[in-house]
């Protein structure tokens, strides 16, 4: 059957104006761009603790081959009897550099050698290194009476960091360890213990 010339045309005016209609959303989002960037530079904070045995030279003790080493009193600790109690001073602070205050806690505690069961150790915060004595009294960081590798009811403690690039406030810790009727003659022990300060913030 033949398309009369009319219909004809009808059908590619409806076609062209398809094509009209695409042109037109073709254009439509070909819209204009534009783009912001934004960046930032940041910077780290320092955390450091040091630890003293006198209270006055300061340095890094971060392993225990580098543990400092505490000086007891009653000759150093090496003239122990049954009953025995000798102390000695281990001071904490942040270093100038430090930005945030730290909380710390003991991690560890061992004990070794001949005599480890013969002895037990206790920890207060004392005033400074002279206060630390056999009698002394204070804020308990591991009760008395504790066994030599065992780190059963301590308590954590806290340090303060130092403004304007200065050191912080120190704590002095006065280590006590005293020596029980089952103490053998002639015989060494040694112990160690772990502390592990981390950033308030």
């Amino acid at each position: 059957m033949t398309q009369s010339p009319t219909r004809s045309r009808k059908f590619k005016a409806i076609l062209a104006g398809g094509i009209v209609l695409g042109v037109g959303a073709a254009v439509t989002l070909a819209a204009w761009t534009d783009n912001e960037w934004a960046e930032g530079t940041f910077g780290a904070g320092s955390f450091n603790v040091q630890g003293s045995t006198n209270g006055t030279d300061f340095t890094d003790h971060e392993s225990s081959d580098d543990a400092a080493s505490l000086s007891f009193d009653l000759d150093g600790g090496d003239n122990l009897t049954p009953g025995d109690t000798v102390a000695a001073p281990f001071v904490l602070r942040l270093d100038g550099e430090t930005s945030y205050d730290a909380s710390v806690v003991l991690e560890d505690a061992t004990g070794g050698g001949d005599n480890p069961a013969a002895l037990t150790y206790g920890i207060v915060t004392v005033d400074d290194v002279a206060s630390c004595t056999a009698d002394a009294t204070g804020t308990s960081i591991v009760p008395g009476g504790t066994a030599l590798g065992s780190t059963d009811g301590a308590q954590g403690f806290e340090l303060t960091a130092g403004a304007d690039a200065t050191e912080g406030a120190p704590v002095t810790l006065c280590f006590k360890v005293t020596a029980d009727d089952t103490l053998t003659q002639d015989q060494s022990t040694n112990a160690q213990w772990q502390f592990t300060a981390t950033s308030a913030e």
